[in-house]
């Protein structure tokens, strides 16, 4: 139960966790060492955890849903550190819990008032905290901070649509197995994580059942409570069947089959955001280097953002005017034309890598990251400067299995946060991307009266409906009205 504090029209409710508990843990936590700012971080960790347990419906009181709160946090990219500190804290609750339940004394949370309760209809937020007043009893062997719990036995929890048995069976092969798999079709690492993700959220909704005993009953029920509880999009829908789809066939040797009662989301036809010439002439100004000229080849080659920083200095032929991407989506390469207005700012930044190579090279740098085995058949291939990143990272990165110093290439955020910037500096009321410079270089060659098939080839698209798209962007200059060729 949600205790709602003050509200204004207009305004969601603020939901905030019964002042009993929040009373006691602060009290609990002012007996410890740590310092007042970790306190209240910990307070922020209990919060958090509560609300996922009541989101998902995990017993609150119980370890077993402990790991499955850490990987929600490990998907919301939160550090190791953090990762860490949340699992003292809601060790620290056990412990409460615990104690509470053994000494009498110590009052349990009341209930909130049924005039104060939020509505049904009302969405939680982020922050909200569920009601503590049903937590259950845990064995005091698992409430001892730093102490490793004993197995939990199954429980049962209850849900609106059934009743799940948490079964705390470890997937950890099974993950194991997915990245080889992944891997040995040489699928892009985007893949491995967006695949990782969703068995992970499966393995949550399923309640760490034993993935053996799993069949397409439960796919069913995920796929729906995506769609009609979450309400996501078609695109990330179809995303999870997909990697469902690969678990159990890959990684299960389960044959799928028809997963009936679930309608498989139709992703809407699409038509992409295009900036003309001169708002990219207005944006242009707003980004300062080195992503101004990560911007222009995005634009000028209809490259996408992950080619364009994936490119080395061997990419660039500078005599033929012609750049070639390598291991492109589909693992597939092609060649464009370098544009030539910007040919003297690509032989500066060339000039530039030769200096900062010879830096690294001085503080005896282990060399680049090479993709798959090539560092193995040619040791010295990570410090040759034709396999220089065209856009290096501004810090060396530190291995820590291996003690050396490497090259990684520009980060993606670091041009997506520069392209915001300028749009929003220069005005641009768009949805604009760094993939919206490759749509605009795809409209503007149609705009030009250059064929499909063309287009087709410069964007590397292995089929040309994709490619029509394109023609819901720009207007049509053909005559649409019937007429005779004789009447010409």
């Amino acid at each position: 139960m949600y205790i709602v504090e003050n509200q204004t029209a207009g305004e969601l409710p603020v939901l905030k966790i019964p002042s009993a508990l929040q009373t006691q843990f602060e009290a609990y936590l002012r007996n410890t060492t740590m310092p007042k700012h970790v306190q209240a971080s910990y307070t922020k960790w209990l919060r958090y955890y509560l609300d996922f347990c009541q989101k998902y419906q995990f017993p609150q009181a119980q370890r077993e849903s402990l790991p499955h709160f850490l990987h929600k946090l490990q998907d919301k990219k939160q550090t190791t550190a953090q990762q860490q500190q949340a699992s003292q804290a809601i060790s620290l609750y056990y412990t409460l819990v615990h104690d509470r339940d053994s000494h009498p004394k110590i009052p349990s949370p009341k209930k909130a008032s049924p005039s104060r309760k939020v509505p049904e209809k009302s969405s939680p937020r982020p922050d909200a905290l569920p009601n503590a007043a049903h937590i259950t009893h845990i064995s005091p062997k698992a409430s001892s901070l730093g102490n490793t719990p004993p197995q939990p036995s199954p429980t049962t929890v209850s849900s609106p649509h059934q009743t799940h048995t948490a079964t705390g069976v470890s997937w950890k092969a099974r993950y194991t197995r997915l990245v080889n798999e992944i891997q040995v079709r040489h699928y892009s690492p985007k893949t491995l994580k967006a695949y990782r993700q969703w068995v992970r959220h499966f393995q949550t909704f399923t309640r760490s059942q034993d993935p053996e005993g799993l069949s397409s009953a439960n796919v069913k029920e995920f796929l729906t409570f995506l769609a009609v509880t979450k309400k996501v999009a078609a695109s990330t829908q179809n995303q999870a069947f997909n990697a469902l789809l690969f678990f159990y066939r890959h990684v299960l040797n389960q044959e799928f089959g028809t997963v009936e009662g679930v309608v498989r989301a139709k992703r809407k036809p699409y038509v992409p955001v295009v900036l003309s010439r001169a708002e990219i002439a207005a944006i242009l100004p707003h980004v300062s280097p080195p992503s101004d000229l990560v911007v222009k080849l995005l634009y000028g080659c209809g490259l996408r953002l992950s080619e364009c920083l994936h490119l080395r200095v061997h990419c660039f032929n500078f005599d033929e005017g012609v750049l070639t991407t390598h291991d492109g989506k589909g693992q597939k390469d092609r060649t464009v034309p370098l544009p030539a207005t910007i040919l003297p700012e690509l032989r500066a930044q060339l000039a530039s890598l030769k200096d900062l190579h010879q830096r690294d090279l001085e503080r005896d740098f282990a060399g680049v990251f090479l993709m798959n085995a090539l560092e193995n058949k040619d040791t010295h291939a990570a410090k040759e400067f034709i396999w220089q990143w065209f856009f290096p990272a501004k810090q060396l990165t530190y291995m820590q299995k291996t003690g050396e110093y490497r090259r990684y290439h520009l980060h993606e955020t670091h041009v997506q946060k520069a392209i915001k910037q300028a749009v929003g500096r220069a005005s641009i009321y768009k949805r604009a991307s760094a993939h919206t410079f490759r749509h605009s270089f795809a409209s503007h060659l149609l705009q030009a009266n250059y064929d499909i098939r063309t287009i087709q080839e410069l964007l590397g698209h292995s089929d040309v409906r994709t490619t029509m798209m394109y023609t819901h962007t720009v207007k049509s200059v053909t005559i649409k009205e019937a007429k005779s060729p004789l009447d010409f």
